[in-house]
C-alpha cells in the first residue's frame, strides 16, 4: 500500500522534487536572453501574453552588451522597429539622436529598460536539458540551474517557443532539422560558400609554418592544421572563428593593468612574431582593429593574418555539451589575453609597438561581475537550423526576392577564417570572405521557423536557416533583434489563431510590424525614401548613387547643374508635432550648405544645414540631419524640399523622417 501511494505521489510530481513551485506555464517561453532574447519576450509582453526569458548565464544583451559596440549596420534603413528604438535610447544616453557606437555597460542597462518597461520575467542561470514533443509540438522543456544547486524551475511548459540563444539549443533538442559548418558551392549553387583561399586577412607570403624555419621534421607552429586544402568551393564542417570583442581603456584612473594570464606560452603568439618581423608595421592597428567606443574605451575586433580570432579550435563549440563549451570559451579567453600580454610584454615585439600596447588596459567600470572581461564569447556561427525556407547567396544580391519577409539584412557576406594551413609551404589561412556591393534584402518568414514536420511551435531568429554564407551576411546584432520582434509577433498570432507558425497568415503579420513598429499603440514614424516614387517630386536631372544610401539609392545634383529639387510628401495618418530629420550620406565635396524648405501645410521655414554639421561615425554611410519640429495636419498637405540652388558643392537628397513628438 505504502509502495502504491509513493508511486502516486511520483507520478504527480510531488515526491520527485518536481513540485508545483518547479513547474512554470507561460504563453511564451524564449530561451536565451541575447540582444534578440530581451526584444523578442519584451515583443511578446507588450502583445499582452504571459512570457518567461530563460539566460543560461547572468548578464542580458548577449554580444551587443558583450563588447561589440562598433555596430555591424550594413545599412540603417535595413533596421526596424524595437531594434531601431535600441539604439535611439543608447543615442539618448549620449545625447544624440541614434548611436550605434557605445560601452557594453550602456547597451546592458538599455536592455534592462526594456525588461523593466515590459516588466519580463527573467529566470538567470537556467540551462536546458531537454524538450518533450508531442503531436509535432513542443509541450514542455527541462532546466538544470548553470552554477550548481536547485532549479528554481525544472520544467516549462509554453504554448509558442522562441530559441534566442547563438547556439540553436532549443531547436536541437526539440529534433528540429540542423547543419554545422559549410555546404558545398554545388548544393544551393553558389560562388563564394565552402573552401575559399583568398586574401583578406591573410599571411604575407614567406612565413614560415615550423617551429624550425626550414625543417619540416621540427613540427608545426601551434595553431597550424595538418589537412590538407581541399578543393575551392568544397563544403565541409568547419566552423569559422570566434574570438572576443575586447573592452579596454587607456584612462589611467580607469584602467587595469594587462598581467600575464594563466597558462599563458609564447609559443602561441610565434606566428605574430614572425609577420611583424617582415611586415615592420606602425602600429598595433595592423593586427588588432580598434575601435573606439565613447569615454576612452574600445571595442578591438579581429584584423589582418593573425589577431584575436582563435581559427581551427572551436569546430566542437556548436554541438558540444556544456562543460566541453566552457573548457572552449575559457581558452578563448585566455588566447585573447595572453595576445594582449604577449603584444606588450614579448621582447621580439618592437619597443614602439610595446609601448603601445601597454598604454591600454581593462575598463574597472566594465564588466565587474566577471572580472572586467566580457562573458560574451563572439560565437558567430554555430548550428543553422535547415528550415521551411533556406536563405542563400540568391537572395543576398537580390537574384532571388521574397515574398514573406519580416526583416531586411543588409551587411556583407562576411565570413571569417576557417582554417590555418601549409601552402606551398608557407602558412596561410582559409575562409575568409567579405563580399559586398548589394542593398537591403528581405529575409524570409520561412527561415525563422522548422518545416513543419519537424515542429509546429517554435520559431529561431538567432539560429537560423541559411547557408553558410547568406547567414555571413544575416548574422547581424541588429538584425537578429528585428528578427526577434518578428518572432515574437508571428507567435501571439499563431496563439491568438489557434494554430502553428507554418500556417499564420503573413500578410497580417508584416502588415502589424509596420503599423505598430514598437509592438505598442503609439503613432508610427513616417520615414519617405527619395525611391518611393508616390510620395517623391523630381524635378531636374539628379544622379543617382547606390554606394552609401538609406535604402537602396540616392540622389546627387553637383554645384554645375541648374536647379534642381526633390519633394518628399509624407502621408499624415495622425495630426500632430512631428521631429523632422533628413539623411545625408557620406559623400566628397559636400555642398557647404544645403538648402531646404518645411512646409506644415501653412507655413514655409527655411531650414539649410551645413556640411560641417554631418558627422559621420561607426560602420555606417550617412547621419540623420535634425531639421526641426513641426505641427503637420492630416493628409498629404505637408512636404519637405531639398534644392540644389545656391550650393556651391554636391548637393545630396535621400530619405525624409517623420517621427511623432509625445505620442
Amino acid at each position: 500500500m505504502k509502495l502504491r501511494i509513493l508511486l502516486i505521489l511520483c507520478l504527480a510530481g510531488v515526491s520527485t522534487g518536481l513540485s508545483a513551485q518547479s513547474v512554470r506555464e507561460v504563453d511564451i517561453c524564449v530561451y536565451g536572453g541575447s540582444s534578440a532574447g530581451v526584444i523578442a519576450a519584451y515583443t511578446a509582453k507588450k502583445l499582452n501574453k504571459t512570457v518567461l526569458l530563460i539566460e543560461p548565464g547572468k548578464r542580458l544583451g548577449g554580444l551587443t552588451s558583450g563588447g561589440l559596440g562598433y555596430t555591424d549596420i550594413g545599412n540603417k534603413y535595413a533596421i526596424t522597429g524595437i531594434s531601431r528604438d535600441f539604439y535611439r535610447r543608447v543615442g539618448k544616453h549620449y545625447g544624440k539622436f541614434e548611436q550605434w557606437i557605445f560601452e557594453p555597460s550602456v547597451a546592458e542597462r538599455t536592455f534592462q529598460e526594456y525588461i523593466r518597461e515590459g516588466d519580463v520575467e527573467v529566470l538567470y542561470q537556467h540551462r536546458l536539458t531537454g524538450a518533450q514533443k508531442t503531436g509535432g509540438r513542443i509541450t514542455e522543456i527541462q532546466l538544470e540551474p548553470s552554477a550548481g544547486g536547485t532549479a528554481k524551475h525544472s520544467v516549462i511548459r509554453a504554448k509558442m517557443f522562441i530559441d534566442c540563444s547563438y547556439e540553436g539549443d532549443l531547436m536541437a533538442k526539440a529534433g528540429v532539422s540542423y547543419t554545422v559548418g559549410r555546404e558545398a558551392n554545388a548544393q544551393y549553387n553558389e560562388t563564394y560558400n565552402g573552401v575559399q583561399l583568398l586574401n583578406k586577412h591573410q599571411f604575407p607570403d614567406g612565413i614560415d609554418p615550423y617551429k624550425e624555419p626550414g625543417k619540416p621534421e621540427s613540427g608545426l607552429v601551434w595553431g597550424i592544421s595538418t589537412e590538407p586544402l581541399a578543393p575551392h568551393g568544397a563544403g565541409d564542417k568547419k566552423v569559422q572563428a570566434y574570438n572576443f570583442r575586447i573592452c579596454l581603456t587607456d584612462q589611467p584612473d580607469n584602467m587595469i593593468p594587462i598581467t600575464r594570464p594563466e597558462g599563458y606560452d609564447p609559443a602561441r603568439y610565434e606566428l605574430l612574431a614572425r609577420v611583424v618581423e617582415k611586415a615592420k608595421p606602425g602600429g598595433l592597428s595592423h593586427f588588432l582593429k580598434f575601435d573606439l567606443m565613447p569615454n576612452h574605451k574600445t571595442d578591438i575586433n579581429n584584423n589582418g593574418s593573425f589577431s584575436t580570432d582563435m581559427i581551427g579550435m572551436n569546430y566542437n563549440y556548436p554541438e558540444a555539451d556544456y562543460a566541453t563549451r566552457e573548457k572552449i570559451t575559457k581558452e578563448h579567453e585566455l588566447y585573447n589575453k595572453g595576445l594582449l600580454y604577449f603584444i606588450g610584454h614579448d621582447p621580439r615585439m618592437p619597443q614602439h609597438l610595446r609601448e603601445a600596447m601597454l598604454k591600454w588596459g581593462y575598463p574597472k567600470d566594465e564588466y565587474q561581475d566577471f572580472g572586467n572581461w566580457s562573458p560574451q564569447m563572439y560565437v558567430r556561427e554555430a548550428r543553422r537550423m535547415v528550415g521551411a525556407y533556406v536563405m542563400t547567396q540568391a537572395n543576398c544580391e537580390s537574384k532571388e526576392v521574397v515574398k514573406d519577409g519580416v526583416g531586411m539584412a543588409a551587411y556583407t557576406m562576411d565570413s571569417h577564417n576557417c582554417q590555418r594551413i601549409v601552402q606551398n609551404g608557407m602558412v596561410k589561412n582559409e575562409g575568409d570572405v567579405q563580399i559586398g556591393g548589394f542593398g537591403p534584402y528581405p529575409i524570409s518568414y520561412r527561415s525563422i521557423i522548422p518545416k513543419a514536420e519537424d515542429c509546429e511551435n517554435l520559431l529561431v531568429p538567432v539560429c537560423l536557416s541559411a547557408t553558410h554564407i547568406a547567414y555571413g551576411s544575416i548574422r547581424m546584432e541588429p538584425v537578429f533583434m528585428v528578427l526577434a520582434q518578428s518572432s515574437a509577433t508571428a507567435a501571439v498570432a499563431a496563439i491568438d489563431g489557434k494554430t502553428s507558425v507554418q500556417k499564420v497568415d503573413i500578410s497580417k503579420i508584416q502588415q502589424q510590424l509596420k503599423a505598430r513598429p514598437l509592438a505598442t499603440n503609439s503613432t508610427a514614424e513616417i520615414l519617405v525614401d527619395n525611391d518611393d516614387a508616390a510620395h517623391v517630386v523630381k524635378k531636374g536631372e539628379w544622379k543617382q548613387e547606390k554606394k552609401g544610401a538609406y535604402g537602396p539609392t540616392f540622389y546627387v545634383a553637383d554645384k554645375s547643374s541648374q536647379a534642381m529639387s526633390l519633394r518628399f510628401t509624407p502621408d499624415v495618418l495622425t495630426a500632430g508635432t512631428y521631429k523632422v530629420y533628413t539623411y545625408v550620406p557620406k559623400v566628397a565635396g559636400l555642398s557647404s550648405t544645403t538648402h531646404i524648405s518645411v512646409y506644415n501645410g501653412q507655413k514655409e521655414s527655411k531650414v539649410p544645414y551645413t556640411a560641417e554639421s554631418v558627422r559621420v561615425e561607426g560602420q555606417t554611410s550617412g547621419e540623420w540631419v535634425d531639421l526641426g519640429s513641426y505641427v503637420f495636419p492630416k493628409g498629404k498637405k505637408s512636404f519637405v524640399e531639398i534644392t540644389s540652388e545656391g550650393g556651391d558643392g554636391v548637393t545630396v537628397a535621400d530619405a525624409v523622417l517623420f517621427i511623432p513628438v509625445g505620442k
